[in-house]
């Protein structure tokens, strides 16, 4: 596998700057403008901090109240946030995030993460790929079980996939800047690219011929979850090692996609330690 292959390329998104003196303004960004992956804003004490924690983000402005200003700089060991904040107040930052945003009262504007390359997963052990997993909410979720169970990457699609955003990286409380998550052009030739390395792809599959902690598994895994509903894509199928399943007991058969990551990362990690 070539060592400077970027898994994603594309230009280096510009960075946007702020000239003007006084009062900020809180208008959100044109919804076009956001789509464009230009920027982002993030918000919550845990996501703010570990997106101000992370070096390979860039932040660009912080919103924030006194009271949660003073929350967060508790949380570095200086005592200081690394970024002068600007003072909002919660109602600004209702208008800027929209009134179901649960932001705390503080708001990190910041630029997407670069995409990592192949070098960046020289020495993983637990890789996990996500094909084509729409829900923010899922992938969010999925990424904190990622974080818990010390997972080294997590892959995307840059199609059919949950981009990062406010909401993701809010249901993952901070794992977002933890684990490095990477949306890849081509996730068939990402994971053959990854099996010529040696990883041993393992896909989860309902209709799999046998458990999953019944299946002969050796690190380093890159462990595969569909969409819900379509389940892993036939190219995707076709190129895994091995396909297994996730047996239930109960009546219901079927679990919902993050629910599936946090059975499935427990066994693969217990398998391979």
């Amino acid at each position: 596998m070539a060592t400077d292959k970027p898994f994603s390329r594309g230009k280096k998104p510009p960075y946007s700057s702020h000239g003007g003196q006084g009062r900020p303004n809180f208008r959100p960004r044109p919804k076009r403008e956001r789509e464009a992956g230009e920027v982002l804003w993030l918000y919550g004490l845990h996501t703010v901090e570990a997106a101000l924690k992370n070096p390979r983000r860039k932040a660009i402005r912080l919103l924030a109240t006194r009271n949660a200003l003073q929350r967060l700089a508790e949380r570095f060991d200086d005592g200081q946030v690394p970024l002068a904040a600007e003072d909002a107040s919660p109602m600004q930052l209702d208008k800027l995030l929209g009134s179901e945003a649960v932001h705390q009262g503080c708001a990190l504007e910041v630029a997407p993460l670069e995409p990592l390359t192949t070098v960046d997963l020289a020495g993983a052990k637990l890789v996990l790929a996500l094909d084509q997993v729409t829900d923010p909410h899922n992938v969010g979720a999925i990424l904190r079980s990622a974080c818990a169970f010390a997972v080294d990457a997590v892959l995307t699609t840059t199609r059919h996939s949950a981009a990062e955003s406010g909401v993701l990286a809010k249901s993952a409380s901070g794992a977002l800047d933890i684990v490095p998550m990477s949306a890849v052009r081509n996730l068939g030739d990402t994971l053959e690219e990854m099996q010529a390395a040696g990883f041993q792809i393992v896909g989860l599959d309902s209709e799999a011929p046998a458990p999953l902690d019944e299946s002969p598994l050796r690190g380093p895994v890159c462990l595969v979850l569909g969409a819900e509903g379509k389940g892993l894509r036939q190219r995707t199928r076709d190129i895994c090692d091995v396909l297994a399943r996730l047996d239930m007991p109960g009546e219901i058969k079927s679990l919902n996609v993050s629910n599936a990551a946090v059975l499935s990362l427990y066994v693969v990690r217990k398998a391979i330690d």
